[in-house]
């Protein structure tokens, strides 16, 4: 198990597949996941070419303090693919991991050769009354933040038996960091340079999102130059939901780049 010192924290990552040429996957997960979000993905793409995921900082099998901005995770993922001397990556991000990844393409486009956003958005817009709902769930003991939070990223009738797993093991990353990050994703706002990422891009969204409704989404995406939108019928945790889903996507889109 690869471990990596930055900055305070202990970085745990995976280092897969051929080194073949081809610009390498990286995965990088959401808030309060860890890694394994991406088993199927990295269990289909590692087969033919490199992969890379980690734990980010405080999350899964890697130590550290939460940090209040999405940049600062940014330079987490930037540090790993300098240790790894990987120059240019096709960059997937998840929800949080998303933000990291438009982060990371409008910091240093040069390094990113394709992006794939999961479940993710340009800014984070709450009507009044959902901000008052938001900031009053705070206030509540930190189990039922969590497992609010992570029951309603799910559409309605997944199985219970793995809500209730990914709540546990939710639940399992500190308070501290899962609160700042909080913190940071509600600050995070691109929006209005979206554009200037001419990376060509992968939407893929849930339809049945409630966390990050498709409609912020979908305001991201006509400020993409270059972008492709999928929509899989499920909620927020698309790699959980419908992971066959996922892969098939980032699969074509790979594959239609390529061509």
């Amino acid at each position: 198990m690869p471990q990596l010192e930055v900055d305070g924290a202990t970085l745990t990552y995976d280092d897969e597949g051929p080194r073949d040429g081809a610009a390498p996957l990286v995965f990088v997960h959401g808030w309060t996941a860890d890694r394994h979000r991406w088993d199927h993905q990295v269990g289909h793409f590692a087969r033919r070419r490199r992969v890379i995921r980690l734990d980010l900082r405080g999350h899964g099998e890697s130590s550290g303090a939460g940090v209040r901005t999405i940049a600062a995770l940014a330079d987490d993922v930037l540090a790993l693919l300098d240790h790894l001397q990987v120059e240019r990556c096709v960059l997937a991000g998840h929800s949080m991991g998303g933000m990291i990844a438009q982060t990371i393409a409008l910091s240093h486009p040069a390094r990113v050769e394709r992006l794939v956003l999961v479940g993710t958005i340009g800014r984070m817009t709450y009507s009044r009354a959902r901000g008052l709902l938001m900031a009053a769930s705070t206030l509540v003991p930190y189990r039922l933040f969590v497992a609010a939070n992570i029951r309603r990223a799910f559409a309605p009738g997944h199985p219970r038996e793995e809500i209730r797993r990914s709540i546990a093991a939710s639940a399992a990353t500190p308070r501290e960091v899962v609160m700042t990050l909080y913190g940071a994703m509600r600050a995070f706002d691109v929006l209005d340079r979206v554009g200037e990422i001419r990376t060509p891009t992968l939407l893929v969204h849930g339809a049945r999102d409630v966390q990050l409704p498709v409609a912020q989404m979908l305001r991201m995406a006509t400020a993409y130059p270059d972008a492709v939108v999928r929509l899989i019928d499920a909620g927020h945790e698309l790699p959980l939901e419908k992971p066959r889903e996922l892969t098939r996507a980032i699969d074509r889109f790979l594959a239609e780049q390529a061509a």
